[in-house]
């Protein structure tokens, strides 16, 4: 109980630190509005407001607000553990996300206690699981465009933000349920770190960290240079936010303990490996084909070598 306390306690800083960087920037950039005209100034206050609610209080208001699937570890009543899956199917015949042959698969066992469990699991792992994935590669893509074109650390730990508080609320409207409080917690915290990464990046030439042959030659071509960096930028957010999704993936899984915590770390490290390459080819439509291959080479090959050792 405490260790759930402290962690509630944690999201709730969490969200107390999200409102003050919020405010900071906001009131920065109204003080220099403000030298146009007062109205100005106020104007952007109150459309602050409005995407402050649409942006941020809406996602978090959606996300805690939605049933959770949570299986105690410590339940060892069959009974008690079966009503909770017959509490889920239940949320889950409602979602529309899930196809008509799922939902004819959970009403067929929906009174034995062991066949519903694996039907819940088959569900979860197939139209669930891709459903979330496109979730992830289509939130993680926006990051990477708006980091990339972005030359503002502000504005892209903003962009950031809000597009990880969306994409966790449409993770938790695919699926249907939401992880427990604690679990949203960490969650939190991963976000506004995720964000603060994205601000620092920009200020990062990370150009230097490439093999000393391309680095060289992009020293000697100063623009090209700068498009590598930022690109190389975005696709480090889009990994970050890659990740953000696939731990409230995990965070679900780990909730309706529907899978053990061995299957749930490989499936968490082989799905980010996988999708990185969609994301980045996807992202970069704006550039040459072979520039996004060139980008997404390196994730394919770690993701061929994770499943032939699998």
């Amino acid at each position: 109980m405490k260790h759930k306390r402290f962690w509630i306690l944690i999201g709730i800083g969490s969200l107390i630190v999200i409102f003050f960087i919020l405010l900071s920037n906001v009131l920065a950039v109204g003080e220099r509005l403000r030298n146009i005209h007062a109205y100005v100034e106020y104007a952007f206050y109150g459309l602050s407001v409005i995407l402050f609610y649409v942006l941020i209080v809406n996602p978090i208001r959606v996300i805690t607000l939605a049933p959770t699937f949570t299986v105690d570890a410590m339940l060892s009543d069959d009974v008690m553990k079966h009503k909770l899956y017959k509490d889920a199917v239940r949320v889950l015949i409602k979602n529309d996300k899930i196809t008509d042959e799922d939902k004819v698969l959970l009403n067929e066992h929906l009174n034995n206690r062991e066949e519903l469990r694996n039907a819940l699991q088959t569900v979860f792992e197939s139209t669930i699981k891709q459903n979330i994935n496109e979730v992830i590669v289509r939130n993680s893509k926006s990051v990477l465009i708006t980091t990339a074109l972005s030359q503002n650390g502000n504005l892209d730990m903003l962009s950031t933000l809000a597009i990880n508080l969306k994409m966790i609320k449409e993770i938790v409207e695919t699926s249907g349920f939401r992880p427990s409080y604690p679990y949203l917690a960490k969650l939190s915290l991963n976000v506004i770190v995720t964000s603060l990464i994205a601000e620092g990046i920009e200020d990062i030439d990370l150009t230097e960290y490439m093999p000393t042959k391309v680095s060289e030659t992009l020293t000697d071509l100063p623009f090209l240079k700068t498009i590598s960096s930022s690109i190389i930028g975005g696709i480090a957010n889009s990994m970050l936010t890659c990740r953000v999704g696939i731990i409230t993936q995990k965070y679900l899984y780990n909730d309706n303990q529907l899978l053990d915590k061995k299957q749930i770390r490989r499936m968490a490290y082989k799905e980010s490996l996988k999708l990185m390459p969609t994301i980045i080819t996807e992202g970069m439509v704006v550039f040459p084909k072979g520039v996004a291959k060139l980008f997404a080479r390196p994730f394919k090959k770690k993701a061929k070598e994770t499943d032939d050792e699998a």
